[in-house]
């Protein structure tokens, strides 16, 4: 099969190997249609890392994917051959402590497609994933769709560990790919006013269509400022997208007494400041949010019942042989890039 196999810090190449086999009798093999270019891809290519997941080349990245079953094992029978699907990338053990407690997201032996020292990734012709990662998409759902509900199914976790409300009044720090996943999922949700930020004015572009109270960038604005000029009492729930450690500085000093702090983007770097003493003197809650758990098929029917259309988000496309160049765009932020897709074929 063709891969995409990256070699070192910002270079790609394409290789023939072999196609991967059935080892288990709940296996699927998954002939792959299309990826989704992640800003956790992005740390790997230009660092190699992200924390303690290191990559040891050549590595195979992507998780944001959807194909087609082309061979299933004998005991498989939650999919078939030809069937459309969109893929769960996180593999769970279902016999840990955190499995067992409905935590899957944190288990203890997670292995997640395209991470270093766990599975090796999608951007290549065939994977091959357990039934329970495999969801069935309806015929008017495209691969693009299915594989955004990767991001969405993120989106749409972060959301639920949220204290929303109505008359709730929230901020995204950050609209990329994910922050207008997150934004998505909100205006589904009766709540209050919406504030949006980020540093590019193409992405407040994109947000805007969605009609936030306010955007702004915070290379031109002082948002904390603006946004609290707007909202005297602050805000209420503030979702860190970005991975920023100045955002996430700005999302405390945005948010009331008692309000909540929601990190979901992944910094590149290991120590993050916190503002300790306004943190404590409000007594802020801050919730992590550790990729998706038991939102997939929430995220797909989101996406299959027209009340989220993704379309939007999807600014470019390659075929496999470019992902090098989809990757270097995506990096640097050209051409008012929001999500890049690999197709391969």
């Amino acid at each position: 099969m063709k891969a995409a196999l990256l070699t070192a810090p910002g270079k790609f190449e394409t290789r023939q190997l072999p196609d991967p086999q059935i080892k288990n009798d709940t296996d699927v093999v998954i002939r792959v249609k299309t990826i989704g270019v992640c800003g956790s891809d992005i740390h790997y290519f230009t660092t190699g890392r992200i924390g303690s997941q290191v990559v040891k080349y050549p590595f195979i990245v992507g998780h944001e994917a959807a194909g087609i079953v082309e061979k299933t094992g004998s005991g498989v029978t939650r999919v078939k051959p030809g069937q459309r699907i969109a893929i769960e990338p996180a593999v769970t053990c279902g016999e840990c402590d955190q499995c067992k407690a409905g935590r899957e997201n944190t288990c203890r032996n997670l292995r997640f497609l395209g991470a270093p020292g766990q599975l090796d990734g999608a951007q290549c012709e065939y994977i091959v994933m357990p039934q329970e990662n495999c969801f069935p998409i309806v015929d008017s759902m495209t691969f693009e769709q299915a594989a955004l509900c990767e991001p969405l199914a993120i989106a749409a976790y972060a959301v639920e560990r949220s204290p929303l409300a109505a008359g709730k009044s929230v901020a995204i720090l950050g609209v990329g790919p994910v922050g207008m996943s997150v934004f998505l999922v909100l205006r589904t949700k009766e709540i209050g006013e919406i504030y949006v930020t980020d540093k590019l004015d193409g992405r407040l572009a994109a947000a805007n269509k969605l009609k936030p109270k306010w955007s702004g960038n915070p290379k031109r604005v002082d948002i904390v400022k603006e946004i609290s000029s707007n909202e005297p009492l602050q805000m209420d729930v503030v979702f860190e997208c970005s991975g920023d450690p100045a955002a996430i500085s700005q999302g405390v000093q945005l948010l009331k007494p008692g309000g909540t702090l929601v990190i979901v983007g992944i910094p590149e770097v290991d120590d993050v400041p916190l503002l300790i003493h306004e943190l404590r003197r409000k007594e802020i809650t801050i919730v992590n949010v550790r990729r998706q758990n038991h939102c997939t098929q929430k995220a797909i029917d989101l996406v299959a019942s027209g009340e989220i259309n993704v379309d939007s988000l999807v600014t470019h496309r390659f075929p496999l042989e470019e992902t090098a160049k989809a990757f270097d765009l995506v990096a640097n932020y050209r051409e008012g890039v929001m999500k890049a897709m690999i197709h391969i074929d």
